[in-house]
């Protein structure tokens, strides 16, 4: 029965879903959107799960202070204080949750990507070695693409930012929509196997 159970929802949610996309009938269609809102509550719930977890996993480490237990402690300081003063004060301008965001997480976050940068040029090094033709194509055209994005790249020939947008226009928007569709296929075939019942990893199991 546990089994069985969460499969039927599975099954019957997603043909509701299927149907209702295909078929004009209004009473599918307000199903749909019920099934909908019930998914959005759900993912609410599971949001709060996750910060439960999250408060819980650092409470042990903070408790038996393991290897840095002070920033777990910030780190949960920082999220009840965030937590119960939205709830207290909003989160509009002049609250305390909006300095915190502001001055707190947002730099917090701008470090985060700028070091992303970094990561980013450093993988695209190793990958983008001229070791064969198309390896070279590559190169160049990244290479093409990021002067062009600069005003660097205008700076040394006005017309670069042109073939930049070109290359981004046509042969980046093709390889992109060969993405799209294979990541689409993909999804239709996952979510046929959790129709049907084959595919039953978010029970926890296989």
């Amino acid at each position: 029965m546990k089994t069985q159970f969460p499969v039927a929802v599975a099954f019957l949610s997603g043909f509701i879903m299927v149907v209702a996309f295909f078929v004009p009938e209004k009473n599918l269609e307000n199903l749909s959107q019920s099934l909908l809102t019930f998914v959005t509550i759900v993912g609410g719930f599971t949001l709060l799960l996750g910060i439960v977890s999250i408060m819980r996993a650092n409470l042990e480490v903070v408790t038996k202070k393991g290897r840095g237990w002070g920033f777990k402690l910030l780190l949960i300081l920082t999220l009840l204080v965030m937590s119960f003063s939205s709830f207290i004060w909003g989160t509009g301008e002049g609250t305390v949750y909006h300095w915190m965001f502001q001055n707190m997480q947002a730099p917090m976050m701008s470090t985060m990507f700028s070091l992303l940068a970094f990561f980013i040029a450093s993988a695209a090094y190793r990958a983008f070695r001229a070791r064969t033709k198309e390896a070279t194509i590559l190169l160049v055209t990244s290479v093409i693409v990021m002067l062009g994005r600069i005003p660097l790249g205008q700076f040394l020939w006005n017309r670069l930012p042109e073939y930049t947008n070109w290359i981004m226009a046509y042969p980046n928007l093709a390889v992109q929509r060969g993405i799209i569709i294979g990541a689409a296929l993909g999804a239709a075939s996952m979510s046929l196997r959790i129709i049907l019942g084959i595919e039953k990893t978010y029970m926890g199991r296989g």
